[in-house]
């Protein structure tokens, strides 16, 4: 029995280096690029292997904080936030009742359209881009935030199936006693629904966010002016190859623009964890 216990003991031990060896390596260039916005260029690059700098140079979030073309990055963060929001309420309400639907209503069609729901979701962007910039520009919305909010108000693959695993969990029966109160389809969903798939719609809200904010491609293919560039595309447009990029400073904004995601991760983890964890279980 003492062998035993002294066994698990060292399993556990050998366990916890490893997780933590792990850990260091996955965090390691995240933590690299954070010191990195204290350094400026040519430590950057002739110490790339060293981690800490050798002095701590807080006026590179100042010069980053500056832009290029005379646009600060309180513009650029400003038209993150407009898109990511919009695209991200888009995204929760339609896909909550596209799911809703395909839960509990039956009509004509359906297995056609969860059909078509699902290829949606194998389909990368690259496929659909053309079209979609085609599409996009013979509706004049090119040069616009149109093509990057408008289509999230029209339901999501995979937050419709999300919603969908989710809502199949909620027991019929609370539906059957809302209509025999008198309530409707539409007041079934937001009396007895809503409430209760909070956890599936706090991590599609996180998860859209994420990605809108993360987004380069989108805006690389739908905007022209420098003036209306997300955070992701004004990044990219910071770093200019054919010229000397300040590396510190970029690195400085890159820090900036990760801070709202982990904010948000860190404040919703429980509803992350507990919306993916139960649309995995039930249904």
């Amino acid at each position: 029995m003492k062998s035993y216990s002294m066994k698990k003991k060292i399993l556990r031990i050998i366990y916890h280096i490893f997780t933590f060896c792990f850990a260091v390596i996955m965090i390691y260039p995240l933590l690299w690029m954070v010191l990195g916005s204290f350094k400026d260029t040519k430590e950057i690059v002739q110490n790339a292997g060293k981690l800490l700098p050798d002095t701590f140079r807080l006026l590179k979030y100042r010069e980053g904080w500056r832009g290029f073309g005379g646009i600060s990055f309180a513009v650029f963060f400003k038209n993150s936030f407009i898109i990511s929001g919009l695209a991200t309420i888009g995204a929760v309400v339609s896909s909550s009742l596209v799911g809703y639907g395909f839960s509990r209503c039956n009509f004509p069609t359906r297995g056609i359209w969860f059909t078509c729901m699902l290829i949606s979701m194998m389909l990368p962007f690259q496929v659909i881009m053309i079209p979609q910039y085609i599409m996009f520009s013979k509706m004049g919305w090119i040069g616009t935030y149109l093509p990057l909010i408008v289509p999230s108000f029209f339901g999501g693959g995979f937050f419709i199936f999300l919603n969908i695993q989710f809502i199949k969990g909620i027991p019929k029966d609370l539906d059957e006693a809302a209509k025999i109160d008198g309530c409707s389809i539409y007041g079934i969903y937001f009396r007895i629904i809503l409430p209760l798939i909070k956890p599936a719609i706090v991590t599609s809200a996180i998860f859209s966010f994420m990605w809108k904010w993360d987004d380069f491609l989108g805006s690389l293919l739908f905007l022209k002016e420098p003036r209306q560039y997300p955070v992701a595309y004004a990044l990219k447009m910071f770093a200019d190859p054919t010229a000397g990029s300040d590396y510190g400073a970029l690195f400085a904004m890159s820090t900036l623009s990760i801070i709202p995601i982990f904010l948000i991760f860190v404040t919703m983890q429980k509803y992350l964890v507990e919306g993916i964890a139960s649309s995995g279980i039930k249904g």
